[in-house]
């Protein structure tokens, strides 16, 4: 059978334009743009970005046909003396095999002369190794109506895309002055920064058109202020509050407005995967309605909602983990309704020649769990038995016997990796090794020390990572775009980490 000859591989070619490309004084109602051979527009609206934006947005066609043109009406709120940029990204591809057009862009100016200064850079995440694609650029005139505000509220003057996998940038046809440069992953490509959902990186000094430096935005997730929903009963003696924004949420208060009966307790226990925090009480108050103080170290809140008798859940407490347990791993005690005390001393851990075990334990109330800890051997077996009486909830209730059998792995079925630093700049340093997703896996805490030996590893690819703990508070901090403040400095590893059982990775990790 005849192959219909070689693969078109070739991307449309650029013919002329109408009126044509980069001209001045421009009035036209329409641009046509020519092509050598018919093409379409994918993922247009991500795509083409039009700098500074065009309101409303002209119509650019062709959508879902192909043809040898495109076309784009609708110029008729342009501004005076002003030059436009209309960047197609990777939009234009020929139509019967895709092959993009990359980067091509249209320019024309309203006035007598083309703006013709740039300024590039690039974008990386504060937390993950590598950044989402298509981060927005944002530049903002600083001027006598610039204030930190617009970002929410006015598209910027200038717009462009890291349009690919590359985190660098340029924006280009750019008019002297003084600005503030920005990066958004814009979700909803509004030009516009909206902090539940998006990212956001900004640089802490204006910059001043022409310059010859480049620049380099660090994107995060801002860390939101605590925000109570309205409450709502879900079970008896269980009220619902939902929230949004996380900062604050582990001091948190809930105080009953409405007048207690005597003896009246309550407890409040977070969700560990939704953001809820459940209000309980052990004695309902002889009214049809509650109201609510809840205080948070940012605002204080007063909030109602309506009850009724229900019933309400009995004591039952879980184990995690069932089974395996890793070395490093803690043993857990878990309820469903608030556990107010526990009692060691009736509980026990036995080895297989029924030994007992030495444990420490600690309870974390606002999660609701007990933490047995205890040193682990391999290939062991243990018993763990908590008896009637070792926990005890908010409504006086105490657990049934709980038996749990665990047991762990060889040495040999685990890697390890030993890493060594250079060129670390200041201390305290967190050495954290996580999953590709990002997701932690082991650290470690250093004041001074530069060897690390991560033993127990499961078999599987790491990354690692290296956070400057700048306040020493033993956790990565976020930025605050409004209060000015960068992210903590985090450093990956370039490489990917394979980690094989019985065996022993030596990684030297020299820092920038």
């Amino acid at each position: 059978m005849p192959e219909g000859g070689p693969e078109d591989e070739e991307p449309p070619k650029f013919i002329r334009a109408n009126p044509e490309n980069y001209n001045t004084n421009f009035s036209a109602n329409e641009i046509r743009i020519f092509f050598n051979e018919y093409i379409k527009l994918e993922d247009a609206r991500q795509q083409i970005v039009i700098s500074p934006p065009i309101e409303p947005r002209p119509s650019i066609m062709p959508m879902g046909t192909a043809r040898k043109d495109v076309m784009i009406e609708n110029l008729d709120s342009l501004q005076e003396n002003t030059t436009y940029t209309i960047n197609f990204g990777k939009s234009i591809v020929d139509n019967n095999e895709g092959n993009p057009l990359p980067y091509f862009k249209y320019v024309f100016s309203t006035g007598d002369y083309l703006d013709s200064l740039s300024v590039s850079g690039n974008v990386k995440d504060a937390y993950l190794k590598a950044p989402a694609e298509f981060i927005s650029i944002f530049l903002y005139p600083v001027d006598s109506t610039f204030s930190d505000s617009l970002v929410y509220k006015e598209t910027p003057r200038y717009i462009t895309y890291t349009l690919d996998s590359s985190v660098n940038f340029k924006l280009e046809n750019l008019k002297e002055g003084t600005y503030q440069m920005l990066a958004i992953e814009d979700k909803n490509d509004n030009y516009l920064f909206n902090p539940k959902n998006e990212k956001i990186a900004f640089l802490e000094d204006y910059i001043t058109l022409p310059t010859d430096s480049t620049y380099q935005l660090t994107l995060f997730k801002e860390n939101l202020a605590f925000e109570p929903k309205r409450p709502k009963l879900l079970k008896g003696n269980q009220i619902l509050f939902g929230y949004e924004g996380k900062k604050g949420v582990d001091s948190v208060k809930i105080n009953l407005l409405t007048p207690k009966p005597a003896g009246y307790k309550s407890r409040i226990v977070k969700d560990e995967k939704t953001d809820t925090l459940y209000y309980w009480y052990n004695i309902r108050p002889e009214t049809d309605s509650l109201s609510f103080e809840v205080v948070s170290p940012q605002r204080r809140d007063t909030l109602f909602t309506k009850i009724s008798k229900a019933d309400r859940d009995s004591l039952r407490v879980t184990t995690e983990p069932t089974g395996n347990i890793e070395f490093a791993q803690d043993f857990k005690l878990k309820a469903n309704t608030p556990i107010t005390s526990f009692d060691e001393d009736f509980i026990t851990i036995r080895d297989k020649d029924s030994v007992l075990v030495p444990f420490t334990t600690k309870m974390r109330r606002l999660e609701n769990e007990i933490i047995i800890s205890f040193e682990k051997e391999e290939s062991a077996k243990y018993q763990v038995l908590a008896l009637p009486g070792a926990v005890t909830d908010l409504f006086e209730e105490t657990n049934d016997t709980i038996r749990q059998s665990l047991s762990t792995k060889a040495y040999s079925e685990y890697g390890s990796i030993i890493l060594r630093l250079q060129n670390v700049k200041k201390y305290p340093i967190l050495v954290q090794l996580s999953n590709e997703k990002g997701e932690l896996q082991a650290e470690k805490v250093s004041n001074g020390e530069n060897s690390f030996h991560f033993r127990f590893l499961k078999p599987a690819k790491y990354l690692i990572r290296v956070i400057y703990d700048d306040n020493a508070n033993g956790k990565w901090d976020t930025g605050n775009y409004l209060e000015k403040q960068q992210p903590e400095e985090i450093q990956y590893y370039n490489d990917t980490i394979q980690v094989r059982s019985n065996w022993d990775m030596n990684e030297n990790f020299i820092l920038k």
